[in-house]
Protein backbone atom coordinates (compact mmCIF):
# COMPACT_ATOMS: atom_id res chain seq x y z
CA UNK A 1 0.00 0.00 0.00
CA UNK A 2 2.36 2.46 0.54
CA UNK A 3 4.39 1.61 -2.23
CA UNK A 4 1.85 2.29 -4.34
CA UNK A 5 1.12 6.08 -2.56
CA UNK A 6 4.45 6.21 -3.27
CA UNK A 7 4.59 5.78 -7.03
CA UNK A 8 1.75 8.02 -7.44
CA UNK A 9 3.36 10.84 -5.56
CA UNK A 10 5.96 10.57 -7.78
CA UNK A 11 4.03 10.17 -10.71
CA UNK A 12 1.98 13.40 -10.04
CA UNK A 13 4.92 15.48 -8.98
CA UNK A 14 6.69 14.19 -12.41
CA UNK A 15 3.54 15.91 -14.51
CA UNK A 16 3.13 18.83 -12.19
CA UNK A 17 6.76 19.82 -12.72
CA UNK A 18 7.11 19.05 -16.15
CA UNK A 19 4.25 20.90 -16.91
CA UNK A 20 5.69 23.97 -15.05
CA UNK A 21 8.95 23.35 -16.76
CA UNK A 22 7.11 23.44 -20.19
CA UNK A 23 4.86 26.90 -19.23
CA UNK A 24 8.43 28.26 -18.72
CA UNK A 25 10.77 27.24 -20.91
CA UNK A 26 8.15 27.03 -24.01
CA UNK A 27 7.45 30.42 -24.61
CA UNK A 28 11.43 31.20 -24.98
CA UNK A 29 11.95 28.65 -26.79
CA UNK A 30 8.87 29.07 -29.62
CA UNK A 31 10.08 32.89 -29.96
CA UNK A 32 13.52 31.48 -30.81
CA UNK A 33 12.71 29.46 -32.65
CA UNK A 34 10.06 32.06 -34.83
CA UNK A 35 12.80 34.35 -35.10
CA UNK A 36 15.44 31.99 -36.44
CA UNK A 37 13.21 31.03 -38.92
CA UNK A 38 12.21 34.19 -40.21
CA UNK A 39 16.04 35.03 -40.40
CA UNK A 40 16.21 31.85 -42.28
CA UNK A 41 13.64 32.54 -44.91
CA UNK A 42 14.57 36.40 -45.12
CA UNK A 43 18.04 34.79 -45.62
CA UNK A 44 16.96 32.47 -48.63
CA UNK A 45 14.62 34.85 -50.04
CA UNK A 46 16.67 38.13 -50.44
CA UNK A 47 20.19 38.03 -49.01
CA UNK A 48 21.10 35.26 -50.84
CA UNK A 49 19.93 36.63 -54.27
CA UNK A 50 21.13 39.72 -53.61
CA UNK A 51 24.84 37.85 -52.27
CA UNK A 52 24.84 35.86 -55.71
CA UNK A 53 24.79 39.02 -57.88
CA UNK A 54 26.96 40.84 -55.73
CA UNK A 55 29.54 38.05 -56.19
CA UNK A 56 28.55 38.02 -60.31
CA UNK A 57 29.59 41.16 -60.47
CA UNK A 58 32.87 41.71 -58.73
CA UNK A 59 33.46 38.50 -61.12
CA UNK A 60 32.84 41.03 -63.58
CA UNK A 61 35.03 43.98 -62.12
CA UNK A 62 37.65 41.84 -61.27
CA UNK A 63 38.62 40.85 -64.90
CA UNK A 64 38.93 44.95 -65.61
CA UNK A 65 40.39 46.62 -62.37
CA UNK A 66 43.80 45.65 -61.96
CA UNK A 67 43.94 45.72 -58.67
CA UNK A 68 41.48 43.08 -58.02
CA UNK A 69 42.79 40.68 -60.15
CA UNK A 70 46.00 41.06 -58.30
CA UNK A 71 43.94 39.81 -55.33
CA UNK A 72 41.56 37.05 -57.29
CA UNK A 73 43.42 36.23 -60.71
CA UNK A 74 44.93 32.90 -60.52
CA UNK A 75 48.37 32.47 -61.57
CA UNK A 76 49.32 31.30 -65.07
CA UNK A 77 50.43 27.63 -63.47
CA UNK A 78 47.27 27.40 -61.64
CA UNK A 79 45.73 27.59 -65.36
CA UNK A 80 47.77 25.54 -66.63
CA UNK A 81 47.65 23.06 -63.97
CA UNK A 82 43.68 23.28 -64.06
CA UNK A 83 43.71 23.28 -68.22
CA UNK A 84 45.40 19.69 -68.08
CA UNK A 85 43.05 18.17 -65.11
CA UNK A 86 40.27 19.22 -67.37
CA UNK A 87 41.84 17.10 -70.09
CA UNK A 88 42.90 14.22 -67.85
CA UNK A 89 39.26 13.87 -66.84
CA UNK A 90 37.66 14.21 -69.69
CA UNK A 91 36.00 17.07 -69.30
CA UNK A 92 36.61 18.67 -72.71
CA UNK A 93 39.35 20.88 -73.89
CA UNK A 94 38.08 24.89 -72.53
CA UNK A 95 39.92 27.87 -73.34
CA UNK A 96 42.68 28.94 -71.02
CA UNK A 97 40.38 32.31 -70.56
CA UNK A 98 37.32 30.08 -69.88
CA UNK A 99 39.58 28.61 -67.26
CA UNK A 100 40.90 31.62 -65.72
CA UNK A 101 37.35 33.13 -65.15
CA UNK A 102 35.96 30.06 -63.93
CA UNK A 103 39.01 29.94 -61.13
CA UNK A 104 38.76 33.12 -60.53
CA UNK A 105 34.80 32.96 -59.36
CA UNK A 106 35.99 30.32 -57.43
CA UNK A 107 38.49 32.05 -55.46
CA UNK A 108 36.02 34.91 -55.09
CA UNK A 109 33.33 32.84 -53.46
CA UNK A 110 35.96 31.07 -51.29
CA UNK A 111 37.08 34.68 -50.07
CA UNK A 112 33.48 35.50 -49.45
CA UNK A 113 32.58 32.42 -47.67
CA UNK A 114 35.29 32.66 -45.25
CA UNK A 115 33.99 35.46 -43.73
CA UNK A 116 31.18 35.16 -42.49
CA UNK A 117 29.83 39.03 -41.67
CA UNK A 118 29.68 39.48 -46.10
CA UNK A 119 26.87 37.53 -45.60
CA UNK A 120 24.70 40.66 -44.27
CA UNK A 121 25.63 43.00 -47.41
CA UNK A 122 22.72 41.12 -48.78
CA UNK A 123 20.29 41.64 -46.03
CA UNK A 124 21.52 45.20 -45.91
CA UNK A 125 21.26 45.76 -49.60
CA UNK A 126 17.84 44.93 -49.29
CA UNK A 127 17.06 47.38 -46.47
CA UNK A 128 18.76 50.44 -48.57
CA UNK A 129 17.33 49.47 -51.53
CA UNK A 130 13.43 49.31 -49.98
CA UNK A 131 14.42 52.90 -48.41
CA UNK A 132 15.54 54.01 -51.37
CA UNK A 133 12.40 52.73 -53.55
CA UNK A 134 10.17 54.25 -50.44
CA UNK A 135 11.76 57.80 -51.13
CA UNK A 136 11.44 57.89 -54.79
CA UNK A 137 7.98 56.75 -54.93
CA UNK A 138 7.04 58.83 -52.50
CA UNK A 139 7.72 61.72 -54.76
CA UNK A 140 4.97 62.84 -57.49
CA UNK A 141 7.12 61.68 -60.54
CA UNK A 142 7.73 58.65 -58.57
CA UNK A 143 3.97 58.12 -57.92
CA UNK A 144 3.38 58.17 -61.58
CA UNK A 145 5.95 55.31 -62.61
CA UNK A 146 4.84 52.98 -59.85
CA UNK A 147 0.60 53.60 -61.00
CA UNK A 148 1.96 52.79 -64.82
CA UNK A 149 4.45 50.26 -63.50
CA UNK A 150 1.33 48.94 -61.30
CA UNK A 151 -1.07 48.73 -64.90
CA UNK A 152 1.44 46.99 -66.47
CA UNK A 153 1.36 44.29 -63.34
CA UNK A 154 -2.20 43.89 -63.55
CA UNK A 155 -2.70 43.19 -66.74
CA UNK A 156 -0.88 39.45 -66.58
CA UNK A 157 -3.66 36.92 -66.93
CA UNK A 158 -2.76 35.11 -63.51
CA UNK A 159 -1.68 37.98 -61.71
CA UNK A 160 -4.06 40.10 -61.98
CA UNK A 161 -6.38 37.94 -59.70
CA UNK A 162 -3.90 37.60 -57.32
CA UNK A 163 -1.99 41.25 -57.03
CA UNK A 164 -4.86 43.31 -55.94
CA UNK A 165 -5.96 41.67 -53.14
CA UNK A 166 -2.60 41.13 -51.44
CA UNK A 167 -2.27 44.95 -52.62
CA UNK A 168 -5.36 45.68 -50.20
CA UNK A 169 -3.60 43.45 -46.88
CA UNK A 170 -0.71 45.08 -47.57
CA UNK A 171 -1.77 48.56 -47.98
CA UNK A 172 -4.40 47.95 -44.92
CA UNK A 173 -1.42 47.18 -42.79
CA UNK A 174 1.22 49.16 -43.50
CA UNK A 175 -0.18 52.25 -45.10
CA UNK A 176 0.33 55.72 -43.80
CA UNK A 177 -2.02 57.57 -46.67
CA UNK A 178 -4.96 56.50 -44.03
CA UNK A 179 -5.82 56.42 -40.89
CA UNK A 180 -5.00 53.12 -38.79
CA UNK A 181 -8.16 51.27 -37.25
CA UNK A 182 -7.68 48.38 -35.99
CA UNK A 183 -5.71 49.73 -33.39
CA UNK A 184 -9.44 49.97 -31.24
CA UNK A 185 -10.23 47.00 -29.27
CA UNK A 186 -14.28 46.59 -28.60
CA UNK A 187 -16.45 44.05 -27.49
CA UNK A 188 -20.11 43.07 -29.77
CA UNK A 189 -22.62 40.89 -28.24
CA UNK A 190 -21.52 37.89 -30.88
CA UNK A 191 -22.75 35.47 -31.69
CA UNK A 192 -26.15 36.20 -29.70
CA UNK A 193 -27.57 38.52 -27.79
CA UNK A 194 -25.55 38.13 -23.99
CA UNK A 195 -23.04 36.75 -25.18
CA UNK A 196 -20.09 39.43 -25.58
CA UNK A 197 -16.92 38.97 -27.54
CA UNK A 198 -13.91 40.86 -27.82
CA UNK A 199 -13.26 42.02 -31.34
CA UNK A 200 -11.23 44.75 -33.77
CA UNK A 201 -13.20 47.95 -35.34
CA UNK A 202 -11.78 47.30 -38.73
CA UNK A 203 -14.02 50.11 -40.21
CA UNK A 204 -17.18 51.53 -41.75
CA UNK A 205 -19.81 49.08 -43.00
CA UNK A 206 -20.44 48.86 -47.15
CA UNK A 207 -23.22 51.02 -48.52
CA UNK A 208 -25.08 48.27 -49.24
CA UNK A 209 -25.22 47.18 -46.02
CA UNK A 210 -25.56 50.20 -44.32
CA UNK A 211 -28.75 50.68 -46.92
CA UNK A 212 -30.38 47.89 -44.94
CA UNK A 213 -28.98 48.03 -41.35
CA UNK A 214 -28.14 52.14 -40.69
CA UNK A 215 -24.97 53.07 -39.51
CA UNK A 216 -23.15 50.30 -38.73
CA UNK A 217 -19.44 49.47 -38.66
CA UNK A 218 -17.07 46.13 -39.34
CA UNK A 219 -15.83 44.53 -36.23
CA UNK A 220 -13.46 41.46 -37.01
CA UNK A 221 -13.90 38.96 -34.22
CA UNK A 222 -10.72 36.69 -33.77
CA UNK A 223 -10.50 33.03 -32.71
CA UNK A 224 -8.46 31.21 -30.01
CA UNK A 225 -5.76 30.10 -30.29
CA UNK A 226 -5.05 31.44 -33.54
CA UNK A 227 -6.47 34.87 -33.41
CA UNK A 228 -5.04 35.85 -37.42
CA UNK A 229 -8.35 34.00 -38.35
CA UNK A 230 -11.79 34.60 -37.16
CA UNK A 231 -15.16 36.25 -38.22
CA UNK A 232 -15.63 39.08 -39.78
CA UNK A 233 -19.04 40.72 -38.76
CA UNK A 234 -21.43 44.26 -38.95
CA UNK A 235 -22.62 45.53 -36.24
CA UNK A 236 -24.81 48.92 -35.93
CA UNK A 237 -22.70 51.41 -34.36
CA UNK A 238 -24.70 51.88 -30.94
CA UNK A 239 -24.09 48.49 -30.32
CA UNK A 240 -20.39 48.87 -30.15
CA UNK A 241 -18.53 49.26 -26.89
CA UNK A 242 -14.77 50.29 -26.94
CA UNK A 243 -12.83 48.94 -23.90
CA UNK A 244 -9.39 49.90 -22.70
CA UNK A 245 -7.38 47.51 -23.86
CA UNK A 246 -4.31 47.64 -26.46
CA UNK A 247 -4.29 45.08 -29.42
CA UNK A 248 -1.68 43.62 -27.73
CA UNK A 249 -3.36 42.42 -25.09
CA UNK A 250 -6.43 41.78 -26.84
CA UNK A 251 -4.47 39.39 -28.65
CA UNK A 252 -2.63 37.67 -26.02
CA UNK A 253 -6.34 37.42 -24.09
CA UNK A 254 -7.29 35.43 -27.03
CA UNK A 255 -4.79 33.51 -28.00
CA UNK A 256 -4.25 32.23 -24.01
CA UNK A 257 -8.47 31.99 -24.60
CA UNK A 258 -9.05 34.01 -21.61
CA UNK A 259 -6.21 33.38 -19.49
CA UNK A 260 -4.44 35.86 -19.77
CA UNK A 261 -6.20 38.77 -18.38
CA UNK A 262 -4.59 42.47 -18.00
CA UNK A 263 -4.09 43.47 -14.96
CA UNK A 264 -6.10 46.23 -14.74
CA UNK A 265 -8.47 44.09 -15.86
CA UNK A 266 -8.58 42.02 -13.29
CA UNK A 267 -11.33 41.28 -10.22
CA UNK A 268 -9.82 42.04 -7.39
CA UNK A 269 -10.73 38.33 -4.92
CA UNK A 270 -11.94 36.20 -7.69
CA UNK A 271 -10.32 32.76 -7.85
CA UNK A 272 -12.23 30.94 -10.10
CA UNK A 273 -15.40 32.05 -12.62
CA UNK A 274 -18.55 31.77 -10.98
CA UNK A 275 -21.02 29.63 -12.65
CA UNK A 276 -24.83 29.28 -12.04
CA UNK A 277 -25.80 25.66 -11.32
CA UNK A 278 -29.10 24.21 -10.64
CA UNK A 279 -28.80 21.16 -8.37
CA UNK A 280 -31.87 18.33 -9.27
CA UNK A 281 -33.56 17.06 -6.06
CA UNK A 282 -36.84 14.98 -7.28
CA UNK A 283 -36.08 12.35 -9.66
CA UNK A 284 -37.55 12.69 -12.96
CA UNK A 285 -40.98 12.44 -13.45
CA UNK A 286 -43.25 10.58 -16.51
CA UNK A 287 -44.90 13.02 -18.12
CA UNK A 288 -48.68 12.95 -16.49
CA UNK A 289 -51.68 11.15 -18.62
CA UNK A 290 -54.85 12.10 -19.07
CA UNK A 291 -57.19 8.69 -18.69
CA UNK A 292 -59.10 7.90 -21.64
CA UNK A 293 -63.00 8.31 -21.57
CA UNK A 294 -65.10 5.58 -21.78
CA UNK A 295 -68.69 6.54 -23.07
CA UNK A 296 -72.00 3.83 -22.25
CA UNK A 297 -73.35 2.36 -25.17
Amino acid sequence: MTTTQSERTFTADFKRFFIRGLVVLLPTVLTLWIIVQAYRFVDKTIADPINDGLKAGLVQLTSVWPPLQLAFDPSEKRVNEEVATRIAMRFGVDAPQKVREDLRAENIRLWWDDRWYMHFIGLIAAIVAVYIAGRLLGGFLGRRIYRKLEGAITTVPVVKQVYPYVKQIVDFLFSDERPQKFSRVVIVQYPRKGIWSVGFLTGNAMKSIVRESGDAVTVFIPSSPTPFTGYTIVVKRREVIEIPLTVEEAIRYAVSAGVLVPDQQLIEDAIEPAIDTQEVTDPPRRPETTPARTTDT
